[in-house]
C-alpha cells in the first residue's frame, strides 16, 4: 500500500443523527490513560502529541468516556484540542471506577445526569455533540436511565445520544424514549456477536461504532487469508482488518485507539486501503469461521 499522507477523509463520511457529518474513521481515546485505563498516561506528552495530530490526519471524530482515567482522557482532549473547531468529541457515562481495570455500572438517573454535566464542563463545551450510555445498569429500571438521557437532550446538555453494548431489543426500547443516534458494540473481523445489531443499525440509519475494531483473532497469527491479503497489498494485518470493518457497512464508525503518533498514522493509513469485493468476501468467510470456532470452544 502506497500512502504517504494518510487522511481519514478517505474513509468516507457519515452524518450522526442525520446532521453531524464526520469522517468515518475516528479515534478511541481510552489508550491515552495509564495502565488499566487508570490515571495519567506513562507518556503524557506523547498522548498530547497524538491528540494534536488527529485533525492534521483528517480524524474529526473522537470517542472518550468520563470513566477513562477516570476524567484523564477528557481532560487531555480538552488540553490538546480545545476549541475543537470541526472535531466532534463524543463521550460516555454510566460506569464507575474504583481501580485499574475495574468497571462498575451505575445507571441511577441523577448519577447519569451529573456525569454528563461534569463531562460538558471538563470538555469545555456548551453542549456535548454525542453522549452515550456506557452500559445499561440492570440494577436500575432501564426506562429510568433512558428518561435521564431524554432529559439531557431536552435540557440542551447533549445534542445527540447513543448506547453501548446493547441488543436490538434494547435499542428499540430506548428509541421509544429518545432518538438513538449511535450504537457502540464490540465488533471486528473475528467477533460477530453484534452482527444483528449492525444490520439493524444499517437499516435504521444509526451509526455503529465498533470498539476493538483491529482485532482479528488467530487470523493475524497464522497462514491465513488475512496474512495473504496484507502481503499482497503491502499493508499490515491490522490495517486490512480495519479496512474490512470500514467496507462492511456505510454506517460503520471504527475508533482504533493509541497513545503514539506513529501507530495513529498507521491506523489512519487504512482509510486509503481498497479491498476488492473478492478479498472482502474471503475475509468475511474466514472471520465468520473464526468466530464460530471461538463459540464452539466455549460450549
Amino acid at each position: 500500500m502506497t500512502q504517504t499522507t494518510p487522511n481519514a477523509a478517505q474513509s468516507g463520511t457519515f452524518q450522526i443523527g442525520g446532521e453531524l457529518r464526520v469522517n468515518r474513521l475516528g479515534f478511541g481515546a481510552m489508550r491515552i490513560t495509564g495502565e488499566g485505563v487508570w490515571g495519567d498516561p506513562a507518556d503524557r506528552e506523547g498522548a498530547l502529541a497524538t491528540l494534536r495530530r488527529l485533525p492534521e490526519l483528517g480524524v474529526n471524530f473522537i470517542d472518550t468516556a468520563d470513566s477513562y482515567g477516570p476524567a484523564v482522557s477528557e481532560e487531555l482532549i480538552c488540553e490538546a484540542l480545545h476549541p475543537y473547531d470541526a472535531v466532534v468529541v463524543a463521550t460516555k457515562g454510566g460506569l464507575t471506577r474504583t481501580g485499574p481495570n475495574v468497571w462498575i455500572p451505575c445507571g441511577r438517573p441523577e448519577y447519569l445526569k451529573q456525569q454528563a454535566y461534569i463531562s460538558r464542563r471538563r470538555l469545555g463545551v456548551e453542549r456535548i455533540d454525542l453522549w452515550q450510555l456506557h452500559r445499561i445498569d440492570h440494577k436500575v429500571p432501564r426506562d429510568e436511565q433512558f428518561g435521564a438521557v431524554r432529559e439531557l437532550l431536552d435540557e440542551g446538555v447533549i445534542r445527540f445520544a447513543g448506547l453501548s453494548e446493547v441488543s436490538v431489543e434494547e435499542i428499540e426500547a430506548a428509541r421509544r424514549v429518545f432518538p438513538v443516534a449511535t450504537v457502540q458494540n464490540l465488533y471486528n473481523l473475528a467477533n460477530r456477536k453484534s452482527e444483528d445489531v449492525l444490520e439493524y443499525c444499517e437499516r435504521e440509519g444509526i451509526g455503529f461504532i465498533p470498539w476493538y475494531p483491529l482485532a482479528a483473532g488467530r487470523l493475524a497469527q497464522e497462514d491465513s487469508v488475512l496474512i495473504e491479503v496484507a502481503a499482497r497489498l503491502g499493508a499490515t494485518p491490522s490495517q486490512v482488518a480495519l479496512a474490512w470493518v470500514l467496507k462492511r457497512s456505510p454506517v460503520m464508525l471504527p475508533i482504533p485507539g493509541t497513545g503514539k503518533v506513529a501507530h495513529l498514522e498507521e491506523n489512519v493509513a487504512a482509510a486509503a486501503l481498497t479491498l476488492s469485493d473478492e478479498d472482502f468476501a474471503a475475509l468475511d468467510e474466514v472471520g465468520r469461521q473464526e468466530w464460530e470456532t471461538q463459540q464452539a470452544a466455549r460450549r
